[in-house]
């Protein structure tokens, strides 16, 4: 019959006698002898951190957001590079506060603060996110304006339409501009 669960669980969290025979890697224990085993820790055993490494990791977390959700926000193309810089700010302060939040937590030999890891993905995201705009701005910038120049001005769906094929058009003719055999 089977050792029930709780049995298990006793035998796995206590030290346990580990018998010798032969003892070729340490001469001093005699052949034959038991060896007591010392316990492992559990790899959740880490103290947690501390608070001001948690508040550290939180804020990082909320900066991160705060950068997706700005990036989320961009629906004003005249004023858009402005809220792609605060995202790429946003994201930068939030992969921040969380590496040094796992640093320190690491440095005071206590477990990963709750979310840095969260905290640095959903950062670097922002980052990347915010950094490929900004390079979309900075070559489509004239065209971008005029597009959202022209959104502001029209009221119909057929005014729309002309915004965005009169985009499509500029955007065309700039790409082809950038490419060496174009």
């Amino acid at each position: 019959m089977p050792p029930s669960d709780d049995q298990r669980l006793e035998d796995s969290s206590a030290e346990a006698a580990i018998a010798t025979p032969d003892a070729p890697d340490n001469p001093a224990v005699p052949a034959g002898t038991a060896v007591r085993a010392k316990a492992r820790p559990v790899s959740g055993s880490l103290v947690p951190a501390t608070p001001a490494v948690n508040r550290r990791a939180a804020a990082g977390l909320f900066l991160a957001l705060l950068s997706l959700a700005g990036l989320l926000g961009l629906n004003d193309l005249r004023n858009g590079i402005y809220v792609v810089l605060y995202g790429l700010l946003a994201g930068a302060l939030g992969l921040w506060f969380a590496v040094t939040a796992i640093r320190r937590a690491h440095r005071g030999k206590t477990a990963r603060p709750r979310g840095a890891i969260v905290a640095t993905v959903i950062a670097g995201v922002g980052i990347v996110l915010s950094a490929v705009l900004l390079a979309g701005f900075a070559v489509l910038g004239k065209q971008l304006s005029s597009y959202g120049q022209c959104l502001s001005g029209a009221n119909t769906i057929a005014s729309h339409q002309s915004c965005q094929t009169q985009f499509t058009r500029a955007v065309d003719r700039r790409l082809a501009g950038l490419h060496p055999g174009g």
